[in-house]
């Protein structure tokens, strides 16, 4: 497979999971959530909220495997086409990457023990910071956006494709 099929590859995999996986995606993985208005209610002893925060984390790894498809796009690109610049600004997108796995970890399992359904809390009143996690998740994933959007953007263009057919090689 020549190198500009497998950089199309590449583009076809990262734009629709960029799209569908992280600016949709949380939209349906918050309907998922456990600390929804029907669970809530039912949830009266600690062992249960445990049980519904320990529920709730096999969802939060596939969620997880999910969002990564992006950053891996990124990484083959990388090796496919090194650049020590761009390969920079990869790690920097990977351990952003990994500071919001971790908000959104403890920001969906927190949000699981603090609920109680009826204004009674069970855990440390510390676990209620958790409801300021999205704010800073959000100030982390604009760079995380942006950055991932314009990497994808330098990788998937041909500026730099040596395997591509130029009109003027075709001529006599």
């Amino acid at each position: 497979m020549t190198r500009l099929a497998v950089r199309a590859l590449l583009a076809a995999v990262f734009w629709p999971s960029l799209f569908f996986f992280w600016f949709l995606g949380p939209f349906i993985f918050l309907l998922l959530s456990t600390t929804s208005s029907e669970v809530c209610p039912r949830l009266e002893t600690r062992v249960e909220f445990l049980a519904a925060a320990n529920a709730a984390l096999p969802i939060l790894a596939v969620q997880n495997l999910v969002y990564a498809v992006p950053i891996l796009c990124l990484v083959l690109w990388e090796r496919l086409l090194p650049d020590p610049a761009r390969a920079r600004h990869i790690v920097t997108c990977a351990k952003l990457f990994a500071v919001t796995v971790v908000l959104g970890a403890l920001w969906a399992y927190g949000s699981s023990l603090v609920c109680d359904g009826y204004g009674q809390s069970f855990f440390s009143p510390a676990w209620q910071m958790i409801s300021y996690l999205p704010i800073v998740s959000f100030v982390i994933n604009v760079p995380l956006y942006v950055l991932t959007f314009s990497l994808g953007r330098a990788y998937s263009t041909r500026e730099d494709a040596d395997d591509a057919v130029h009109p003027d090689q075709n001529a006599p």
